[in-house]
């Protein structure tokens, strides 16, 4: 692929489908994502005032983790008011509907711990790293939609939020099913995020007593509060 030839279609797309949010394309037989200013109307203006410059800092903040050897989407190409960034596959949310076999799915879950636990090990924190910001493609695990305004003073603080916001989406999504959801706990903490899931134990264990106030919802409640009850009782 030659960086001009790529950039011909992109030009072409900008002018095509100027103003569309989100354009999927594909070339030489890859598949790439065109993203481009959102316009606002109506009362979105007032409620989110500064499009371009949402769009600017999700390419700086691509940039900076690419530069730190994160697992990103490529940004094959950007300029004023676009980027583009090659398919890094679908959202493992995606993958429990519609993966081909438990044995597949169990691989991804299991892909999904050890990527987190590697992005942990190399000093950086995803800032919520739920499943449908976890793409999986051919045995490569790719984050999306960090949190751009992460603070570098506490950074073993902010990887514990990721590991319970990563161990809460799981049982949101998959549901109360621990036999389900331990393998990728296992995977995470057998590629080197042992001492930081003991760290989050020690952590959770100061809020035990809420789950027998949570108890008679955890098959019931809400689909953010069922989770939970199942987070605090894998750390008990």
């Amino acid at each position: 692929m030659t960086t001009s030839a790529i950039q011909t279609v992109i030009d072409q797309l900008l002018s095509t489908k100027k103003g569309e949010r989100v354009v999927s394309f594909e070339f030489e037989g890859n598949r790439y994502w065109l993203k481009q200013t959102e316009q606002l109307t109506g009362a979105m203006r007032w409620l989110k005032s500064k499009p371009h410059e949402s769009l600017q800092l999700e390419i700086e903040t691509l940039l900076t983790l690419a530069h730190k050897g994160a697992p990103v989407p490529e940004l094959v190409s950007y300029g004023e008011g676009y980027l583009v960034v090659a398919d890094v596959g679908s959202p493992v949310n995606y993958w429990l509907a519609n993966s081909p076999s438990d044995v597949q799915l169990t691989q991804i879950l299991q892909d999904s711990g050890t990527a987190l636990a590697k992005l942990h090990q190399q000093g950086l924190a995803h800032g919520r790293p739920a499943l449908r910001d976890i793409c999986w493609k051919a045995g490569k695990v790719a984050f999306i939609d960090f949190e751009a305004n992460q603070r570098d003073d506490d950074i073993t603080a902010q990887q514990q939020r990721d590991l319970l916001v990563y161990i809460h989406s799981l049982y949101r999504y998959i549901g109360p099913y621990p036999e389900k959801v331990e393998p990728a706990i296992t995977a995470y903490r057998s590629a080197g995020g042992e001492a930081l899931w003991q760290a989050c134990q020690q952590k959770m264990r100061g809020w035990q007593w809420l789950n027998y106030l949570i108890a008679p919802l955890k098959t019931i409640g809400g689909k953010d509060l069922r989770p939970i009850y199942w987070l605090l009782k894998h750390f008990a």
